[in-house]
């Protein structure tokens, strides 16, 4: 079937970033380790489910981060999920800092360094495949193992943080 409709007009950075910051969602810090065993970690939000069986899930990781490297050449990662109080560690692991470890009690575990105060959760993943998606790649994650914490989560909705007592 063919049709003689125009094609969709081209969507902006600006606006296709306000239509992604209407949907709400988590804050972890993704941590792993690069190719001289020290320690990488970043602020993520691009978090998705892929399947249930087997246990899978993805990363959205901009290929201009300075963890994409270590995380592709690692083989395997850590998802720390952020508690309400932890706005402060996102911004951290966001910003460039020439030690971003120093001031944040971890320890090691397989595949990255582990952050013990006040996250709700780890997600230990091992890599299970690398997909190239525009200016980002998708890491997908076998889901190996990990806990949660009780706690209220720390969420960015529109461009700023929240927690789920401010809805």
């Amino acid at each position: 079937m063919t049709t003689d409709a125009p094609p969709p007009p081209e969507v902006s950075g600006d606006l296709f970033r306000t239509l992604l910051g209407t949907f709400a969602t988590g804050v972890t810090v993704l941590t792993t380790w690069d190719a001289g065993d020290q320690p990488v970690g970043m602020t993520v939000s691009a978090v998705s489910a892929v399947s249930l069986d087997p246990p899978l899930l993805s990363v959205g990781v901009n290929r201009a981060a300075r963890a994409f490297t270590a995380l592709g050449q690692s083989s395997g990662f850590v998802l720390n999920i952020l508690a309400a109080r932890w706005e402060s560690l996102s911004r951290h692991f966001a910003a460039a800092c020439p030690e971003p470890f120093a001031p944040v009690p971890w320890e090691r575990c397989p595949y990255g360094p582990v952050l013990l105060d006040g996250t709700l959760g780890h997600i230990l993943c091992r890599t299970h495949q690398s997909v190239p998606a525009g200016d980002h790649t998708l890491f997908i994650g076998y889901v190996e193992g990990g806990r949660v914490a009780p706690g209220r989560p720390l969420i960015h909705f529109r461009g700023t943080y929240t927690t789920s007592e401010d809805s």
